[in-house]
């Protein structure tokens, strides 16, 4: 009997067998991973977001190898942490002081924890279907949940979470009518977890603009968008002015590490030890290492290109399927987007509730692995791109999508 639960620690990580067989990765380098058997694939989970620049960048992975070599856990303040910190700020505007965390989940659970303790009050809210972190208070309404989706006057809650519907300009305002005790809104610049959820115009700046104006706080959660679009947070570029985010995967090339960043009276009370913080691998020196080399090569690549990359990519998948006789379509963004069965792109969550379609995800899914490309199986996963998705390896996912197409098109078509 195998000890590992369900073969893997993290439930993302389970893949349905193609052909009897299970999938166990072995390594990886740029835009491909290697099974275990020896198989080449094109990645496009990389790391869940994680991997931007690529797998194993040779840059990151030096820094890491020269920090491990120091020490892994000198206990105390490090020469890296100071400089690690000073390059991430210099990409988060206002937000200019910073706590190290390990993963997306405790960043998030540190920003709340910060609102919390600056404000006063109790409740956070956070977007219904939206995927902020796995710990219970924050996993409250998540995708496919049955709070997830809700009429007006049944808003979920509980103590400590409430719940509101993406892209419903309405429902923050009946929010704050019916509860006066919310510390925080989290927002994303879509609804990433629920199938790339873009947000509608004018719907960010219309809910932060009213949690402020009800002595709220604003997380913007970048753990999955940071740093993606280009070097700094999805939410000052569009326009916004969180007071605290969340950030991770892409700034650490897929070395575990994440963090907060605030402005500096929102963070005073951990400064002044008011409030609690802690973790004995939080700033560690290979998670320093990483943030300060992967940041320093965002700064000279190029985003536009990686972007008007994927868009071709999305483009051309929707061409692919047409040609067979199966119409689908994409939301999201360039480097980021997820594929949806039918001609409508969902705007909210019960839409995309309506329009999932797990047994066409499972089955591109397969088709695509066997053709030498891995994709999320669930019909909320996403496509990610790395600097490292060359055109030539763009040209290879357009194949591996044509093989696919043919494989569905006797079942899908029509």
């Amino acid at each position: 009997m195998p000890n590992l639960v369900g073969d893997v620690s993290s439930a993302a990580r389970i893949l349905p067998d193609l052909k009897g067989e299970k999938l166990f990765i072995r390594n990886g380098k740029g835009a491909y991973l290697w099974d275990d058997q020896g198989r080449q694939y094109i990645d496009t989970a990389l790391g869940f977001g994680a991997v931007l620049l690529g797998h194993s960048n040779d840059a990151v992975n030096a820094a890491v190898v020269q920090a491990l070599s120091d020490s892994a856990a000198p206990s105390w303040a490090h020469v890296r942490e100071h400089g690690a910190a000073t390059a991430l700020a210099r990409h988060t505007g206002e937000l200019s002081k910073v706590i190290f965390t390990n993963s997306g989940s405790e960043a998030v659970h540190l920003a709340c924890r910060a609102a919390r303790a600056y404000t006063g009050r109790g409740r956070i809210a956070k977007m219904a279907a939206g995927f902020d972190g796995w710990f219970d208070d924050i996993s409250y309404g998540n995708v496919t949940s049955k709070e997830a989706s809700f009429s007006d006057g049944k808003r979920p809650s509980t103590e400590r979470t409430t719940l509101l519907r993406f892209n419903d300009f309405d429902d923050v305002e009946r929010l704050f009518a019916e509860d006066n005790n919310i510390a925080a809104v989290i927002l994303e610049p879509m609804l990433a977890n629920a199938g790339c959820i873009m947000a509608l115009p004018g719907y960010l700046k219309h809910v932060q603009d009213v949690a402020h104006r009800h002595g709220a706080l604003v997380i913007s959660d970048e753990v999955l968008m940071g740093f993606r679009l280009y070097p700094g947070l999805a939410a000052l570029q569009e326009g916004l002015d969180p007071d605290i985010a969340s950030v991770g995967k892409a700034i650490g090339n897929g070395v575990p590490v994440s963090a907060v960043v605030a402005k500096p009276h929102i963070l005073a009370g951990f400064e002044e030890g008011r409030v609690i913080r802690g973790g004995t691998f939080s700033g560690n020196p290979m998670a320093c290492a990483a943030v300060t080399t992967t940041l320093a090569q965002l700064d000279s690549v190029d985003y536009p290109q990686l972007i008007a990359r994927g868009d071709a990519l999305r483009g051309a998948i929707e061409s692919i399927f047409k040609s067979h006789g199966i119409t689908v379509s994409t939301s999201g963004y360039g480097n980021v987007f997820g594929i949806w069965l039918g001609a409508v792109v969902p705007s909210t969550y019960e839409q995309a509730a309506q329009i999932a379609n797990p047994s066409f995800t499972k089955a591109l899914h397969l088709a695509l692995r066997e053709a030498g490309v891995l994709i999320m199986p669930s019909p909320y996963g996403r496509l990610y791109i790395s600097f490292d998705h060359t055109d030539h390896v763009i040209e290879e996912i357009k194949t591996a999508f044509e093989h696919a197409a043919v494989e569905l098109s006797a079942a899908y078509s029509g």
